[in-house]
Protein backbone atom coordinates (compact mmCIF):
# COMPACT_ATOMS: atom_id res chain seq x y z
CA UNK A 1 0.00 0.00 0.00
CA UNK A 2 1.78 3.48 -1.13
CA UNK A 3 1.58 5.88 1.50
CA UNK A 4 -0.44 8.46 -0.32
CA UNK A 5 -3.12 5.43 -0.15
CA UNK A 6 -2.58 5.12 3.35
CA UNK A 7 -3.15 8.68 4.39
CA UNK A 8 -6.53 8.76 1.59
CA UNK A 9 -8.18 5.98 4.01
CA UNK A 10 -7.31 7.77 7.22
CA UNK A 11 -8.93 10.82 6.17
CA UNK A 12 -12.07 9.31 5.04
CA UNK A 13 -12.57 6.70 8.61
CA UNK A 14 -11.61 10.27 10.07
CA UNK A 15 -15.03 11.84 8.33
CA UNK A 16 -17.31 8.62 9.59
CA UNK A 17 -15.68 9.04 12.80
CA UNK A 18 -18.22 12.10 13.95
CA UNK A 19 -21.29 9.50 13.02
CA UNK A 20 -20.18 6.83 14.44
CA UNK A 21 -22.48 5.05 17.43
CA UNK A 22 -21.33 5.58 20.80
CA UNK A 23 -22.47 2.46 23.18
CA UNK A 24 -20.76 3.62 26.56
CA UNK A 25 -23.23 6.00 27.88
CA UNK A 26 -26.65 8.66 27.17
CA UNK A 27 -25.98 12.28 26.91
CA UNK A 28 -26.69 13.52 30.14
CA UNK A 29 -30.20 15.58 28.40
CA UNK A 30 -31.19 12.03 28.01
CA UNK A 31 -31.15 10.62 31.48
CA UNK A 32 -34.39 10.94 33.81
CA UNK A 33 -31.94 11.10 36.40
CA UNK A 34 -28.65 12.74 35.54
CA UNK A 35 -26.90 14.78 38.23
CA UNK A 36 -29.09 12.23 41.08
CA UNK A 37 -26.60 10.95 43.97
CA UNK A 38 -28.98 7.78 43.59
CA UNK A 39 -28.45 6.96 39.68
CA UNK A 40 -31.36 5.33 37.94
CA UNK A 41 -31.95 2.61 39.67
CA UNK A 42 -34.25 3.22 42.87
CA UNK A 43 -36.25 1.18 45.19
CA UNK A 44 -37.27 2.27 48.51
CA UNK A 45 -38.51 0.49 51.43
CA UNK A 46 -42.35 1.06 50.97
CA UNK A 47 -41.73 -0.69 47.69
CA UNK A 48 -39.89 -3.29 48.68
CA UNK A 49 -42.77 -3.77 51.74
CA UNK A 50 -45.33 -3.78 49.36
CA UNK A 51 -44.06 -6.58 47.06
CA UNK A 52 -43.37 -8.62 50.19
CA UNK A 53 -46.71 -7.76 51.54
CA UNK A 54 -48.23 -8.94 48.31
CA UNK A 55 -46.36 -12.27 47.79
CA UNK A 56 -47.36 -13.22 51.21
CA UNK A 57 -51.53 -12.35 50.61
CA UNK A 58 -51.23 -14.86 47.68
CA UNK A 59 -49.21 -17.21 49.40
CA UNK A 60 -51.55 -16.79 52.59
CA UNK A 61 -54.76 -16.88 49.95
CA UNK A 62 -53.39 -20.22 47.88
CA UNK A 63 -52.77 -21.58 50.71
CA UNK A 64 -56.04 -21.74 52.20
CA UNK A 65 -58.19 -22.04 48.41
CA UNK A 66 -55.87 -23.63 46.73
CA UNK A 67 -56.80 -27.19 47.81
CA UNK A 68 -60.90 -26.51 47.91
CA UNK A 69 -61.38 -29.20 45.54
CA UNK A 70 -58.86 -31.74 46.29
CA UNK A 71 -61.24 -33.86 48.61
CA UNK A 72 -64.04 -34.02 45.59
CA UNK A 73 -62.20 -34.33 43.03
CA UNK A 74 -60.15 -37.56 44.94
CA UNK A 75 -63.65 -38.90 45.66
CA UNK A 76 -64.95 -38.08 42.02
CA UNK A 77 -61.87 -39.78 40.77
CA UNK A 78 -62.16 -42.71 42.91
CA UNK A 79 -65.94 -43.79 42.10
CA UNK A 80 -65.31 -42.81 38.55
CA UNK A 81 -62.18 -45.58 38.32
CA UNK A 82 -64.52 -48.00 40.67
CA UNK A 83 -66.83 -47.98 38.11
CA UNK A 84 -64.46 -48.59 35.35
CA UNK A 85 -64.35 -45.10 33.69
CA UNK A 86 -60.81 -44.38 32.23
CA UNK A 87 -61.48 -40.27 33.04
CA UNK A 88 -61.04 -41.30 37.24
CA UNK A 89 -57.38 -42.27 36.09
CA UNK A 90 -57.20 -38.89 34.01
CA UNK A 91 -58.99 -36.85 36.87
CA UNK A 92 -56.77 -38.28 39.57
CA UNK A 93 -53.76 -37.11 37.38
CA UNK A 94 -54.69 -33.79 36.68
CA UNK A 95 -55.44 -33.81 40.82
CA UNK A 96 -51.86 -34.71 41.23
CA UNK A 97 -50.61 -32.05 38.80
CA UNK A 98 -52.58 -29.22 40.29
CA UNK A 99 -50.98 -29.93 43.70
CA UNK A 100 -47.53 -29.80 42.12
CA UNK A 101 -48.09 -26.46 40.53
CA UNK A 102 -50.04 -25.44 43.65
CA UNK A 103 -46.68 -26.52 45.70
CA UNK A 104 -44.60 -24.90 43.31
CA UNK A 105 -46.25 -21.57 43.19
CA UNK A 106 -46.49 -21.39 46.91
CA UNK A 107 -42.64 -21.33 47.35
CA UNK A 108 -42.16 -19.44 44.88
CA UNK A 109 -44.42 -16.74 46.73
CA UNK A 110 -42.87 -17.51 49.99
CA UNK A 111 -39.77 -17.18 48.62
CA UNK A 112 -40.25 -13.73 47.09
CA UNK A 113 -41.88 -12.26 50.50
CA UNK A 114 -38.93 -13.69 52.58
CA UNK A 115 -36.38 -12.19 50.59
CA UNK A 116 -37.92 -8.72 50.35
CA UNK A 117 -37.70 -9.12 54.39
CA UNK A 118 -34.64 -10.41 53.87
CA UNK A 119 -33.25 -7.32 51.05
CA UNK A 120 -35.06 -4.76 53.49
CA UNK A 121 -33.28 -5.34 56.53
CA UNK A 122 -30.20 -5.43 54.19
CA UNK A 123 -30.34 -2.38 53.11
CA UNK A 124 -31.27 -0.85 56.22
CA UNK A 125 -27.44 -2.28 57.67
CA UNK A 126 -25.81 -0.76 54.47
CA UNK A 127 -27.38 2.50 55.30
CA UNK A 128 -26.49 2.64 58.81
CA UNK A 129 -22.84 1.20 57.93
CA UNK A 130 -22.27 3.89 54.98
CA UNK A 131 -23.72 6.61 57.55
CA UNK A 132 -21.58 5.62 60.30
CA UNK A 133 -18.01 5.38 57.68
CA UNK A 134 -18.86 9.13 56.45
CA UNK A 135 -19.50 10.37 59.56
CA UNK A 136 -16.45 8.59 60.61
CA UNK A 137 -14.65 10.07 57.55
CA UNK A 138 -16.00 13.78 57.73
CA UNK A 139 -14.94 13.32 61.85
CA UNK A 140 -11.07 12.85 60.56
CA UNK A 141 -10.92 15.36 57.92
CA UNK A 142 -12.24 17.76 60.69
CA UNK A 143 -9.60 16.73 62.74
CA UNK A 144 -7.09 17.34 60.07
CA UNK A 145 -8.21 20.58 59.45
CA UNK A 146 -8.19 21.71 62.66
CA UNK A 147 -4.36 20.47 62.84
CA UNK A 148 -3.44 22.50 59.51
CA UNK A 149 -4.72 26.05 61.35
CA UNK A 150 -1.86 26.27 63.15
Amino acid sequence: MAWDEWEQLKATAAERQSTRMQLNGLPPEDRPNAGSPQGDLQANQQDLAAVGNSAFKLFESLGRYGRDAWSSSQTAAKDLTTQEFALGGGLHRVQEQWEKQLQSLLDACAHISNHMDFTKKAHQGDEYFIASTVSGIATLDKGFNEGTKR
